[in-house]
């Protein structure tokens, strides 16, 4: 758990539920998998499963020990729709999150269709934001599926993008991440890839936060695309 987390858009991270399993192109190089081998190798209690989908309920009532509000990206170390992990305890992580109001949750997910299945079984306070990865144009479908739900906030992770997506709808879509691969085997991203999505963010008034050029050296690459940051967050923050 860290409370000042690396990641640009967020600002802390809780990682009730570890480890994952690679469904799309976007998991090849996933950088939580070899985060998991190298806390595994040190020893970590919380991954003595390595990066095997682990539950973690001694960490469930964290948030709401931190009193100051922040922005928490929920299991940046896992997916919490991910088929091994029970329904009870996504219910018991949306309990945690209803009851620590003062913070503001980002759940992310690639199982847009469990997603689907189970939103009628949860209830979905408005500090929660749910987001769902789309690295390529065939991923389109998860935001499909996301914006059938009932969260208030709904966004699209467009990280590692993987290619061009020409036909993204942004209908009932609140936000729009884009970055590219970064570590030793990152994909290349291409500008044109970015600034069609840019553009269409400005164009149907969704704000649109540019995390990354990334690569194998993501320092040095930066973030500025065409000459600026680009770091618009929905107006619930």
């Amino acid at each position: 758990m860290a409370l000042n987390s690396a990641i640009e858009w967020t600002e802390a991270t809780w990682n009730p539920v570890t480890g994952c399993t690679k469904i799309s192109p976007g998991c090849r190089n996933c950088y939580a998998e070899r985060m998991a081998r190298r806390l595994n190798a040190m020893g970590q209690p919380n991954y003595i499963n390595g990066f095997e989908p682990t539950v973690h309920a001694h960490v469930l009532s964290l948030p709401l020990k931190w009193k100051k509000s922040r922005l928490i990206f929920v299991n940046s170390m896992s997916d919490l729709f991910h088929e091994d992990v029970p329904l009870s305890f996504i219910k018991s992580v949306f309990d945690v999150m209803r009851e620590a109001h003062w913070h503001t949750f980002q759940v992310l997910t690639k199982r847009s269709e469990r997603l689907l299945e189970l939103n009628g079984e949860l209830q979905w306070p408005p500090n929660v934001w749910m987001g769902v990865s789309v690295e390529n144009q065939e991923c389109t479908s998860r935001a499909d599926h996301l914006r059938e739900t009932s969260a208030q906030i709904k966004f699209l992770s467009m990280e590692p993008l993987l290619g061009p997506v020409h036909t993204l709808r942004l209908e009932e879509i609140d936000w729009v991440v884009v970055g590219g691969e970064s570590g030793p085997k990152a994909r290349t991203m291409e500008a044109s890839w970015v600034t069609e999505i840019r553009d269409h963010c400005l164009d149907n008034a969704v704000p649109f936060f540019f995390k990354q050029w990334g690569g194998t050296r993501k320092k040095q690459n930066g973030r500025e695309l065409d000459g600026r940051v680009w770091n618009a967050m929905p107006a619930a923050v």
